[in-house]
């Protein structure tokens, strides 16, 4: 996508934001750009990474340091203790952040899942030199999150900003593609189907206003033998892409996956 400098992008499922930092790397003069998340820890280390950093160095370089010395039982215990602190959420925004950090760095897999009460509860993933503080990455993140507007909730508070010269990328929680592919919810909320299509009648009126959107997600077909995407999508282009996915419990079962590309303007994957 050729971005013009009057053009504010936009990403309501912000995530581990890779497009965004394309985004800021590439086009350092967009007028505007706004992220947001239901993920409130997620958002609150966004936020700590553009103001406090520093501050945030600090307490991770302090984890890693306690954490390294430790032996494999140990590093567990310390992991549990520091997941109940997290969870807690009785604790300063820098040190929210510094544990999710530590926690996704220290986990299964990178994974981030909570149950139903919203409990982050993946377990210890017991890598032998984990690299919990990146200094040199997260002052660079910090220098391009500067200009960036931060919003947390629900993904329909960004349709205010819907118009011409609006751009918006949309990576929803992924519809599972079996009944046994989903390993539970991002936010405790989860995102369904009743979910994918009010998301559908969000791109139906930010499209209305004349905005542009891009969104991807997994490409499920239905027994009958319908693609889900391709049925509730008719109205726009969608294109399948192939992926490459690491996070499975079967190794046999990781690597190339079909997904679609949803938009209201031709080609738009080949634009990006």
């Amino acid at each position: 996508m050729h971005l013009r400098e009057n053009v504010t992008y936009i990403e309501p499922f912000v995530g581990g934001g890779a497009v965004l930092f394309w985004i800021l790397q590439s086009y350092p003069n967009i007028k505007r750009t706004i992220i947001n998340d239901i993920n409130s820890e997620l958002i609150c280390t966004y936020r700590v990474i553009q103001k406090r950093v520093n501050d945030l160095i600090e307490h991770l370089d302090s984890i890693q340091k306690q954490y390294l010395l430790l032996d494999v039982e140990e590093r567990k215990n310390y992991f549990l203790e520091k997941r109940s602190l997290f969870n807690s959420k009785a604790c300063s925004d820098v040190e929210m952040a510094a544990l999710f950090i530590f926690l996704n760095r220290t986990c299964f897999n990178g994974l981030y899942r909570v149950n139903s009460k919203g409990e982050f509860n993946v377990p210890h993933g017991k890598y032998s030199n984990p690299k919990i503080c990146d200094k040199d990455n997260l002052l660079a993140v910090s220098n391009l999150l500067q200009n960036v507007e931060i919003l947390c909730g629900d993904f329909s508070l960004t349709e205010a900003f819907a118009g011409e010269n609006v751009i918006y990328y949309l990576d929803p929680p992924y519809k599972p593609i079996s009944e046994t592919s989903s390993f539970t919810a991002y936010a405790k909320t989860g995102f369904n189907d009743d979910e994918q299509m009010r998301l559908r009648d969000f791109c139906m009126r930010i499209a209305d206003k004349g905005s542009v959107f891009i969104a991807s997600n997994s490409d499920p077909i239905e027994e009958s033998g319908v693609s889900f995407f391709d049925y509730i999508y008719n109205k726009f282009y969608i294109k399948r892409v192939s992926a490459t996915r690491f996070v499975n419990a079967n190794p046999c079962n990781r690597g190339c996956v079909s997904e679609i590309m949803i938009s209201n303007i031709v080609n738009a994957y080949e634009r990006l």
